[in-house]
């Protein structure tokens, strides 16, 4: 049943991603929040059918932790799961993203007119500076920045080295860095086509204020949050 759900799922989500590409093109002329409520529509579909369909439900934990301005998210990245329900969970959102996605037929362009942060990760520094240019931008126009500071998905029970970028934003805007943890990687693995069902729990922190703290040790406050919390959500992982 797990097979023929999955498959299921799969299925309807091509056939709804051509058309839904389309609508999104058609958003253009629209203000960019605008915008990203409409084409978000495209996540909300996917996670309501994914109840019924694949059983799998999420509950978030640590909602009142959240600022009332537009702030940095750094987050645990393990599946596809997340980059879907985070733009249900949190205000709108500007993600960082490999620029590659935006090549994706019919994916790619609603991903493009949501106002995401595109980046080449293989510049480097170039790539940080980037992040905090158009990361700024972002803020001022009143998304929040949501960012994967391990730079890719990693499997329940891995860890990424941490990277500043994300702490270097909300040091240069002076917003807050919002830590989120999750196990979304037990239910809806990374690269895998089956999901499992059960519910996944989202656990937001406290705020972590950038006044008088480098980004290094922004970085290492909110690693340190995260894991902790990745432990608790994923006590059969390896960690």
């Amino acid at each position: 049943m797990i097979v023929l759900r999955s498959l299921l799922f799969v299925v309807f989500q091509f056939a709804l991603t051509p058309p839904y590409a389309f609508l999104s093109v058609l958003t253009a002329p629209l203000t960019p929040l605008t915008r990203f409520y409409v084409i978000s529509g495209w996540s909300r579909i996917l996670l309501w059918v994914a109840r019924p369909l694949l059983g799998i439900d999420f509950q978030v934990e640590g909602r009142e932790h959240l600022p009332q301005t537009p702030s940095v998210i750094l987050s645990k990245h393990q599946s596809a799961w997340e980059t879907l329900a985070f733009q249900q969970i949190f205000p709108p959102q500007s993600q960082v993203l490999k620029r590659e996605l935006l090549w994706i037929p019919f994916f790619g362009w609603g991903l493009a007119l949501m106002s995401p942060i595109a980046i080449d990760r293989a510049k480097g520094r170039a790539a940080l500076k980037q992040i905090a240019r158009i990361g700024i931008q972002r803020l001022q126009q009143g998304f929040w920045v949501v960012i994967y500071p391990e730079g890719t998905r990693v499997r329940v029970g891995q860890q990424r080295k941490y990277q500043p970028g994300g702490a270097w934003l909300a040091a240069q805007a002076n917003v807050p860095i919002v830590p989120v943890a999750h196990n979304a990687g037990l239910l809806w693995p990374k690269q895998t086509f089956l999901k499992r069902p059960g519910t996944i729990t989202v656990r937001i922190g406290p705020a972590i204020f950038p006044e008088g703290r480098s980004a290094a040790e922004l970085t290492a406050l909110a690693e340190q949050w995260i894991e902790a919390q990745q432990a608790e959500l994923c006590p059969c992982s390896n960690n």
